[in-house]
């Protein structure tokens, strides 16, 4: 995938993540009460965001990147899933924690690989 792809799911991602957090703080309250739960949607859309701020650097080292956005479909996706219908999306349990090794892993990836190529001209510059 090309590093223009990255961006663009990046910036989609995290557009996503402030409405979905957004919804969650305001329109989802009317319909769920249970904290924990609400609690659960807050924390998806923080690491979505998080993460789609690091896919954004990230978006020259093809490894990170598809680390990083099969970790936020997955961890916050099923997160998402799981407080609107947990009954439906019961099966999706055991995909958050593979989201979130993914997302453990995309950073290994961007420490070892570097942020690639993009504004950085494929050199890894010490900052």
């Amino acid at each position: 995938m090309s590093s223009h792809l990255f961006w663009r799911i990046g910036a989609i991602y995290g557009a996503a993540a402030v409405g979905l957090g957004a919804f969650g703080a305001h329109g989802l309250r009317n319909r769920i009460q249970d904290d924990k739960k609400l609690a659960s949607w807050g924390t998806a859309a923080q690491y979505q965001l998080i993460h789609s701020v690091a896919l954004l650097v990230a978006r020259g080292n093809p490894t990170a990147s598809t680390l990083f956005t099969a970790g936020m479909t997955l961890f916050s996706g099923s997160i998402y899933a799981l407080v609107l219908d947990p009954q439906n999306f019961k099966f999706l349990g055991p995909t958050t924690p593979i989201g979130g090794l993914c997302l453990i892993a995309g950073w290994i990836a961007l420490a070892v690989g570097g942020p690639g190529a993009g504004r950085f001209g494929g050199r890894w510059r010490r900052f």
